[in-house]
């Protein structure tokens, strides 16, 4: 069996949920694995970020979300509002808060429950069959990295894992 593992590298915006088309750099790692027949899992370690195929919706609002992506920011806004203030969600508590601080982030960084809670309820990673050499994403299906935390722009980090022989 071959295993092949490579990270994209992405930049993150602040300010609103970020929405980024992996689907033809995930393409390209799947081709250097060399991969007849097997599996790909694209992977976020990162807490209040998600991976989703989904199709692409083409048509955009002025802001650059493909409209289905802006839905989706809608319903969360009405099941999971944005932390906007201090005290809005439990988290985070007093010690996280001071972990934090320890580890570089501002009392604003940690108010990122929001997007926590986002990415519990759309996961962190796909398993993406191979057959033949492709990715099988269907006639729709693209690959996206979803940031939903809005409190500072940085570097995230992808990891895409090829199996199979």
């Amino acid at each position: 069996m071959k295993i092949h593992r490579e990270t994209l590298e992405l930049d993150a915006k602040r300010s609103r949920p970020g929405f980024h088309q992996i689907t033809e750099q995930v393409k390209e790692i799947a081709d250097r694995a060399q991969v007849k027949n097997g599996i790909c899992v694209v992977y976020s370690h990162h807490t209040t970020c998600s991976v989703v195929t989904q199709e692409c919706s083409f048509d955009t609002t002025y802001t650059g979300l493909e409209y289905l992506q802006q839905d989706l920011c809608d319903v969360f806004e009405e099941i999971i509002p944005t932390c906007r203030k201090e005290g809005q969600y439990m988290h985070p508590g007093p010690k996280l808060t001071e972990f934090s601080k320890e580890h570089g982030e501002d009392k604003p960084e940690t108010l990122n429950t929001d997007g926590h809670l986002r990415s519990m309820f759309m996961g962190r990673s796909e398993t993406i069959i191979i057959i033949d050499g492709k990715l099988d994403l269907g006639d729709f299906g693209h690959i996206y990295f979803i940031d939903f935390d809005q409190t500072r722009g940085r570097k995230r980090q992808v990891q895409v894992q090829v199996m199979g022989e």
